[in-house]
């Protein structure tokens, strides 16, 4: 869509309660000015089988005294499933592709589908995989992935708020 983004990443390995803890600290830094304001905040945390809804109201908590723009992105349940939905940019990325992720809620059944598609690639994964999740990213075929209802809101959401920007 034309626009530049540079990513800051405050925090990329936790569960909610570390995201929320991270996010509080983030907001009154920005509060005392010991941060700049971000032109977009975007919060990501698995649903974990919770769903988007009740996800999205743990961050907003935490965003009440925030007056700047966000989205919250919640892969549903976790975010190893986004990476398997394209499975072409899967290939692109690892060298084969991945059979389409079940639409099923099981503890760590991501993490092992994820793994055990880059083993049967021939990679052994030196970081569970996550060493793959950029090149896959950028491989993404918007329309392919919109077919996963959580990481298609989320496209959505940011292509919304990218138009809004381009417009300003």
């Amino acid at each position: 869509m034309n626009v530049h983004a540079t990513l800051q990443i405050r925090c990329s390995r936790g569960g909610i309660g570390k995201v929320l803890t991270t996010l509080g600290r983030y907001i009154k830094d920005i509060k005392q000015g010991a941060e700049p304001h971000p032109d977009l905040l975007i919060v990501c945390t698995d649903s974990n089988c919770k769903g988007f809804q009740e996800r999205k109201k743990n961050i907003e908590r935490e965003l009440s005294e925030y007056a700047g723009a966000y989205l919250c992105a919640v892969p549903d349940p976790h975010i190893e499933r986004w990476l398997l939905v394209d499975s072409v940019a899967f290939k692109t990325a690892v060298g084969k592709g991945c059979p389409p992720p079940p639409l099923k809620c099981e503890r760590d059944l991501f993490k092992k589908l994820f793994i055990d598609a880059i083993v049967d690639a021939g990679v052994q994964p030196q970081l569970g995989g996550l060493e793959y999740a950029e090149d896959i990213a950028l491989q993404l075929d918007f329309e392919r992935a919109k077919t996963d209802a959580s990481l298609g809101r989320f496209i959505s959401d940011l292509q919304n708020r990218f138009k809004y920007l381009q417009n300003q």
